[in-house]
C-alpha cells in the first residue's frame, strides 16, 4: 500500500524511539525478566499506548495502520516491548470502546493511555482456550452487584495490573450468556498465581487470575448481558492484527540481522553473502517477508475504511506467525552456532516468535475463522 506522510513520520518516530530506547535494553529485559517502567511511561508520552484511542478519551487518535507500523518497528527491536503496547491499544481498550459508556469510557481509557493504570485480558481459562465459549466462571447477580467465582490463566500482564476485563457466564446458554465486566485488581477476593516461567517474551509477567467470590458493581458491566462472547470476539480480531505485526517486525529484526552477519562472517576465503545458498536463502525470507507486510497492512487499511475485517485478521496473523518462524529459523541457521549464543540478538528473536502462533488465537484457530468466511 501507499502509506500517507502522517504515517511516514510515526515510523520515523517509532523507529528513532526504537533505536534509542528499546534496542539497548532489550537484552537486559530478556535476563532480569523486568521491562523499566521508565520506559513504559516514555512510551505513554510519545503516544503509544493510545494510538488508536481517540482524543477525547486522552488518545492520540491514529488509525490502524499508524498501530501496525509501531507494533513493527518496535518488534525489531524487541518483542515484548510491543506487549506493552499492544495490549492498552487492542485488548484493553476495544472492549472498553466496544460496549462501554461514556462514564466508562472517561474513568478507564484516560489512565490507561497515560500508563496510571495498567490492565489485562481475562478470557482464557484451564480448560477453556481455543473454545472460548466454554468458559466455567460465573457472574451471579446479588442485588445490584454481580458475585464472580473463577480462575482464568496466561492472563498476559495480570500480576501488575489495576484492573481485569473479566468474561464470565451470566446464564447457561453457552456463547450468548457470557458478559463482560471491568474487576478492580485489589478488590476482596482477587488473587493471582505466580508468574509464569515463559520460553520467550520475557519481561511481561503472565499469569493466572484467581476470583473467589468477587463482587462487582452492576455499572461495572460492560455492555449488555450476554453480549460479552461477541465483544470478545471483535476484540481478538484487533488483537490479532497486532500479533500479526509482531511477528512481521521480529521477522524483519532477524532478517536485519542475518543480512549484517553474511556480509561480516567469512568462511572459505569469502563473507557468507556471496554464497549462492546464503543468497537464495535470503531470497526466500525477503519474499515470504514483503507478503507478510502486504496482508498486515491489508488488513490494517479495512479497518481503518471501516470494511470487514475479521478473515483479513486472520490471514494475517496466520501466515506473519507461521512464516517468521521459518524466516527467523533461517536467520539463525546463517549465524551458525553463534545463533544459538544469547550474545547474539536471533537467540531471543527465536524463542520470542515461537509464541504469536498460540496466543490470542492459534493458528488452527485463524484456519477456523477464515474457512468459515470463504464457506458462508
Amino acid at each position: 500500500m501507499i502509506f500517507k506522510k502522517e504515517h511516514e513520520l510515526v515510523r520515523q518516530l517509532a523507529r528513532e524511539f526504537a533505536e534509542k530506547e528499546i534496542k539497548p535494553t532489550a537484552e537486559e529485559v530478556d535476563e532480569t525478566s523486568e521491562f523499566p517502567m521508565e520506559i513504559y511511561k516514555k512510551m505513554a508520552d510519545a503516544g503509544f499506548l493510545g494510538i488508536k484511542i481517540p482524543q477525547e478519551y486522552g488518545g492520540s487518535g491514529g488509525d490502524h495502520v499508524s498501530y501496525a507500523i509501531v507494533m513493527e518497528e518496535l518488534s525489531k527491536a524487541s518483542g515484548v516491548s510491543t506487549i506493552w503496547i499492544s495490549s492498552p491499544n487492542s485488548l484493553q481498550s476495544t472492549p472498553i470502546l466496544r460496549d462501554g459508556t461514556e462514564e466508562q469510557k472517561e474513568k478507564y481509557l484516560r489512565p490507561m493511555v497515560t500508563g496510571e493504570k495498567l490492565f489485562c485480558f481475562g478470557l482464557t481459562e484451564p480448560g477453556a482456550g481455543s473454545d472460548a465459549a466454554s468458559i466455567l466462571t460465573t457472574a451471579v447477580k446479588d442485588g445490584d452487584d454481580y458475585i464472580i467465582n473463577g480462575r482464568k490463566t496466561f492472563i498476559t500482564g495480570a500480576p501488575v495490573s489495576d484492573y481485569i476485563i473479566v468474561f464470565a457466564k451470566t446464564s447457561d446458554e453457552g456463547a450468548k450468556g457470557i458478559s463482560t465486566f471491568v474487576v478492580d485488581s485489589k478488590a476482596e477476593g482477587v488473587s493471582f498465581g505466580k508468574a509464569e516461567h515463559k520460553m520467550g517474551m520475557i519481561g511481561c509477567p503472565t499469569s493466572d487470575v484467581v476470583l473467589e467470590n468477587v463482587r462487582v458493581p452492576a455499572s461495572d458491566m460492560l455492555g449488555k448481558e450476554g453480549k460479552g462472547f461477541i465483544n470478545a470476539m471483535k476484540t481478538l480480531s484487533v488483537g490479532r492484527l497486532g500479533i500479526a505485526c509482531q511477528a512481521l517486525g521480529l521477522a524483519q529484526g532477524a532478517m536485519d540481522e542475518a543480512v549484517k552477519y553474511a556480509k561480516a562472517r567469512h568462511q572459505f576465503g569469502k563473507p557468507l553473502s556471496k554464497f549462492q545458498n546464503t543468497q537464495f536463502v535470503l531470497a526466500e525470507m525477503e519474499t515470504k517477508l514483503n507478503a507478510m507486510r502486504h496482508l498486515v497492512y491489508d488488513a490494517a487499511f479495512k479497518m481503518d475504511q471501516g470494511l470487514p475485517a475479521d478473515k483479513e485478521a486472520s490471514m494475517a496473523k496466520l501466515f506473519a506467525t507461521e512464516e517468521a518462524k521459518w524466516i527467523i529459523d533461517r536467520a539463525l541457521q546463517i549465524h551458525g552456532g553463534y545463533g544459538y549464543i544469547r550474545e547474539y540478538p536471533v537467540e531471543r528473536m527465536y524463542r520470542d516468535i515461537r509464541v504469536t502462533s498460540l496466543y490470542e488465537g492459534t493458528s488452527e484457530v485463524q484456519k477456523m475463522v477464515i474457512a468459515s468466511s470463504v464457506l458462508k
